[in-house]
Formats: structure tokens, sequence, C-alpha cells
């Protein structure tokens, strides 16, 4: 069986986020979770798989990372160039 392709869940500061899914995308959200269970031996609650499955497919997404490329570049351009103070005669 190919790894799936989120790992272990990171115990992280959470962030409540309330959503509705379709019936059959929460069914799979379930069926993923009994998988990945069997596969790390522990047991996940589905909806804690939202986050890194979502994390996973931005840090996947080549256009969305061309643009957050793009903007900080854009925002950096922006500022002010840093100028060191003189040193006092």
């Amino acid at each position: 069986m190919p790894k799936l392709k989120i790992g272990t869940i990171l115990d992280d500061k959470p962030v409540k986020l309330a959503i509705e899914l379709p019936a059959q995308v929460n069914r799979d959200l379930i069926a993923y979770a009994e998988v990945l269970g069997r596969e790390t031996g522990q047991t996940i609650e589905p909806a804690k798989l939202v986050a890194p499955m979502l994390a996973r497919f931005m840090s996947t997404d080549r256009a969305f990372a061309r643009s957050r490329r793009e903007e900080r570049e854009t925002n950096q351009s922006n500022r002010a160039p840093f100028v060191p103070p003189k040193k006092a005669s």
C-alpha cells in the first residue's frame, strides 16, 4: 500500500473554524482517518485531518506558492531601504 500524503498529526494550538462539508467528503474524511489510524497505530479524529490536508494542499500548489512569493517580493521592494545611522565624529 502506498504511503498516505500526510504524516503524524502535530499537537498545535488550534484556531476554531466552522465548516460544512458535503456528505460524501465527510464520509471520505472518516474513511481516510480510519486508514491513517491503521497505518500509524493511532486513533485519528477525522476533524483533525482537515488542517494538515489543507496545509499539504497549499504547500504543493505551485500557483499559490508563486503568488505568495511575488507578493513577498512586492512588499519587500516597496519598503524604504535601510540606511545605517552615521557615526558621531
